[in-house]
């Protein structure tokens, strides 16, 4: 199933700094029915890996995460940003394009012997989703597919990840 994703992404170059093209998926939000396609594609193409769990990286991809989860049957785990979870957290700090961060998990979250499917919007250097994935190994959980909305392939971002990779919009430039 494929849909016409690139003609609802709008892109702001130098942004968050000089040198960064931003993909924005807000058009995709704003409206109802694309957005309802969006969601049932991510939920097609998840599918093959019977994924027990779905996990959403900070912040778009609690966006998508979730509707997928409802779609399917699903629960939702979310990894967040540095500082944005209570109790104990496992954490993991990775490279941005534009700088660095730390994503988190909490401990108490029950992903010991988990098929998990990790939901982003935006796949450029990896950093993020590696830095996800290796939580969730840490975790116990056994990582099956990353799905994202849009890939920039000439970053190789999937190079850094164990888990297949799944996008919707491939952007080569």
């Amino acid at each position: 199933m494929t849909i016409p994703l690139h003609k609802w992404i709008q892109t702001y170059p130098n942004f968050p700094k000089p040198g960064i093209l931003f993909y924005d998926i807000a058009p995709i939000l704003e409206n109802p029915a694309f957005l309802k396609q969006t969601v049932e594609t991510l939920a097609a193409h998840i599918d093959a890996w019977s994924p027990d769990l779905l996990v959403g990286i900070d912040s778009r991809g609690f966006l998508f995460a979730t509707p997928v989860a409802l779609a399917r049957g699903l629960g939702v785990v979310m990894i967040r940003k540095k500082g944005k979870l209570p109790g104990a957290v496992r954490e993991a700090s990775y490279a941005l394009e534009y700088g660095e961060a730390t994503l988190a998990v909490q401990c108490d979250r029950a992903l010991t012997g988990k098929r998990v499917v990790l939901i982003d919007d935006l796949l450029a250097t990896g950093g993020t989703l590696a830095a996800a994935e290796q939580l969730l190994i840490d975790s116990g959980a056994s990582v099956v597919g990353c799905m994202v909305l849009i890939e920039l392939t000439e970053l190789h971002g999937r190079d850094k990840l164990k888990a297949p990779v799944k996008s919707l919009q491939v952007y080569a430039e």
